[in-house]
């Protein structure tokens, strides 16, 4: 199978390190940690970008964090962004109010392949906050859901009040052209009323429908995670051509300048965050790199 180039969709009008300025029209509570969004530019230009992108979002006075692109790619405004506070520069982002200002630099990175995707069953297997950059695919899966064969989304998380976009869920699940099915790492001390399922999320991969020989998976999570689930479907018969991962590590320019985002012989900004799996599967592997 050829190697599918996924090129950025930066402008190069727009000086990629020279951010714009955004106002925040919408603030919504997902979990204890965690926060979406909206944000409108003020020069009204919006944002064009493909699925799995993501931009660096900078929090004035604060810093700069590399943050995936959550929103309907169908739309190039609002942009929404889902953050969780792990540190003082997302913890600033998650704090802020209706009318505040953000600088965001992007989009940066390469994408899901939902265009190689098309006419084939698509499995998105998503691990806590991973739903976030696999949102996008979604929506546009479902948006040209003709395109398709059968798509099936996974996602496990670790207790019910950390599953991000509920209301969504319950959409997605009384939809008859999707499959979508969830899972929690513990439930019964947090959330004793929880009647679906408890375990890690490859647990549902089983379950699954799916043609293994030509299906397209697209997996997003922590690092073992995304080991595991791969493990997973090759096992069923799926090739390290038909997997993809996005891999966000260590990025701080968005341009793969600093270096600071080297995995192996590839740079996770400028690269990724997407890869086919055939192309790191050896660094996947590998502790501490």
């Amino acid at each position: 199978m050829n190697t599918v180039t996924m090129e950025p969709k930066s402008s190069p009008a727009q000086e990629p390190m020279v951010p714009r300025t955004y106002v925040v029209a919408r603030v919504a509570k997902d979990t204890a940690d965690t926060t979406t969004i909206e944000l409108h530019s003020l020069d009204g230009k919006g944002m064009a970008y493909a699925p799995g992108q993501f931009t660096m979002l900078y929090a004035f006075g604060v810093g700069e964090v590399p943050i995936s692109i959550s929103g309907d790619p169908g739309k190039s405004d609002p942009l929404v962004q889902t953050i969780r506070a792990v540190g003082p520069v997302s913890k600033a982002l998650t704090d802020v109010k209706r009318g505040d200002m953000i600088g965001v630099r992007g989009p940066f990175g390469t994408s899901w392949p939902v265009a190689e995707a098309e006419n084939r069953d698509v499995v998105i297997v998503s691990g806590g906050i991973g739903l976030a950059p696999l949102r996008p695919a979604l929506y546009h899966l479902l948006a040209h859901r003709d395109r398709y064969h059968r798509i099936s989304l996974l996602y496990g998380s670790r207790t019910p009040e950390d599953l991000l976009y509920r209301q969504e869920l319950e959409r997605w699940r009384g939809r008859l052209d999707i499959d979508v099915a969830v899972t929690v790492d513990n439930a019964a001390t947090t959330w004793p009323t929880w009647r679906g399922g408890v375990g890690v999320v490859t647990t549902l991969i089983p379950r699954a429908r799916f043609d293994a020989a030509s299906a397209i998976a697209m997996i997003c999570g922590p690092d073992i995670m995304m080991r595991y689930t791969a493990m997973e479907l090759q096992k069923l018969g799926m090739q390290e051509s038909q997997i993809y991962l996005s891999i966000e590590l260590n990025m701080q320019c968005g341009i793969g300048l600093c270096g600071h985002c080297q995995y192996g012989p590839v740079f996770v900004c400028k690269d990724g965050p997407v890869f086919r799996l055939d192309r790191i599967a050896q660094w996947l592997a590998k502790r501490e790199i």
